[in-house]
């Protein structure tokens, strides 16, 4: 069969993979027929194969930085540290794991044991994204081996070799043949993967049109774990601080690392009229010295290109959309190396616009609110269907204590980034950025299911209520006869 997948590093136009579409029929009868030597397998040995998985990962390191880095244009040193989240993801897991699903005793009568445990679902889809290609699956397949399922792994169509890499990681570990399955395609593979009545979940991390799909898909499925993360149309409120520098560094950070593209990316910056001027200045000050450049170049680049020139063709006609509606460019976005997914930041002030689109831009773009109080600084952060990220920097630990008491988001931030979530907790958010299934530190919690057992050595009962006694006569024998 002819290769219908080719893998173009965004940096350079240059080919990495090549291959073909695979059969997720195929996939789902081999993680089947695999999925009950496993569940069976000793909780340690679990985690002694996940955690030779973790040290093949750590000896590679570098060969798997390099490679992500070529498959999605991000600067080497943050490709880096894509590769130790992915090793720290092991460890997190194991005391996730016993954290989140203990097998403990529970208050019982005496001559009896009221036990709960926790059983894996059975087989699973992995769905991944494009912008970690490595970090995220692996924040879902980790957590799912551990609790004892097997995985379909059905990495992004934009970062397949990223993907293989991982599979063949397991692999090399010793994991069983049909423990960890990786289907390559597009949407249709997809589809056909999700459809498959041998799935007993789907854990999804993408956009959330598709995670919207999957939700009605599987509406009348409650038989099967579904877990979305999707994105954000996450704000960043900008208070009364004396440090704009530090204030600016925050939010530029937020906007831009992995060139926008992360689902916690700040979208929308909400600042108080009075610090406007100061904060927008040093804003566009940063950001013009942020150098953008190929992944291993000297010196290191701030950010990469986005993914490819579909998505840059994209972003770009969204900019010039804003800037039709009424939005005045404080920044503009441009394209900078002709033909190349290479985008420099676009800042666009929309606080005169009447509609602002409620939309994910995953790029760099950051539109501009500006607000007279802290109660509408507020009301516009959390006018959003989403509901994923949010930062308040500067103002008071009052305010803090009020924004993140009405703020609608799964992570709320004080001084810090709205990127950068550690892996030590939960992620996840409402709204349209996910399904209450928050996933890091809580992933154990989708990868298992409770159950309660009461038990006792012999089986003793009695009733000692509601039964005739047993030396009565039965009232159909002495009944006359008619």
């Amino acid at each position: 069969m002819l290769s219908d997948l080719i893998s173009i590093e965004p940096a350079t136009g240059a080919t990495l993979w090549t291959g073909t579409s695979g059969d997720a029929d195929a996939a789902v009868a081999s993680a089947r027929e695999a999925w009950p030597g496993w569940a069976a397998t000793a909780l340690v040995k679990r985690i002694e194969a996940v955690r030779r998985y973790a040290n093949r990962i750590r000896d590679g390191a570098d060969e798997l930085a390099e490679l992500i880095s070529r498959e999605t244009g991000k600067p080497l040193w943050e490709s880096r540290t894509e590769v130790e989240s992915v090793v720290n993801k092991v460890d997190i897991s194991v005391r996730a794991f016993a954290d989140r699903t203990p097998q403990r005793q529970l208050p019982s009568p005496p001559n009896m044991r009221a036990a709960l445990r926790h059983k894996p679902h059975g087989v699973l889809a992995v769905l991944g994204p494009y912008n970690f290609p490595a970090h995220l699956p692996n924040g879902h397949i980790v957590p799912a081996l551990i609790a004892g399922n097997a995985i379909i792994f059905k990495p992004s169509e934009k970062t397949p070799a990223v993907g293989q890499y991982l599979v063949d990681a397991f692999a090399k570990a010793g994991l069983p043949p049909g423990i960890v399955n990786i289907l390559h395609g597009g949407p249709a593979t997809g589809k056909q993967l999700t459809s498959n009545e041998g799935l007993d979940g789907v854990l999804f991390t993408g956009s959330a049109r598709t995670g919207i799909a999957l939700n009605r898909q599987f509406a009348t499925r409650p038989d099967k774990i579904l877990a979305l993360e999707m994105g954000g149309n996450n704000p960043i409120i900008a208070w009364d601080t004396d440090d704009i520098h530090s204030a600016a560094v925050l939010i530029v950070q937020s906007a831009f690392l992995s060139a926008g593209q992360r689902c916690s990316a700040a979208s929308r910056l909400i600042v108080k009229d009075a610090l406007y001027d100061r904060i927008i200045r040093e804003v566009k000050h940063i950001t013009d010295r942020l150098i953008i450049d190929e992944p291993f170049a000297t010196p290191a680049p701030f950010m990469g290109p986005v993914i490819d020139n579909e998505t840059a063709d994209g972003l770009t006609e969204s900019f010039l959309a804003l800037m039709s509606h009424g939005g005045k460019p404080i920044k503009h976005m441009a394209r900078p190396i002709e033909g190349r997914p290479f985008l420099t930041p676009g800042i666009i002030d929309v606080t005169d616009l009447d509609e602002r689109p409620d939309i994910e831009l995953f790029g760099p773009i950051l539109q501009v609110v500006r607000v007279a109080d802290f109660e509408e600084a507020i009301a516009e952060a959390n006018n959003t269907r989403y509901g994923l990220s949010s930062a308040l920097i500067g103002g008071t630990p009052q305010q803090y204590d009020q924004y993140w008491s009405n703020s609608r988001a799964g992570i709320v931030n004080w001084n810090k980034m709205t990127v950068g979530a550690s892996s030590e907790a939960p992620f996840g958010g409402i709204g349209l950025s996910g399904n209450h299934r928050p996933s890091a530190y809580y992933a154990a919690d989708y990868c298992a299911y409770p159950v309660v057992s009461m038990e006792a050595d012999q089986a003793r009962a009695s009733i000692g209520v509601g039964l005739k006694d047993e030396n009565a006569a039965n009232p159909a024998e002495t009944a006359p006869a008619k």
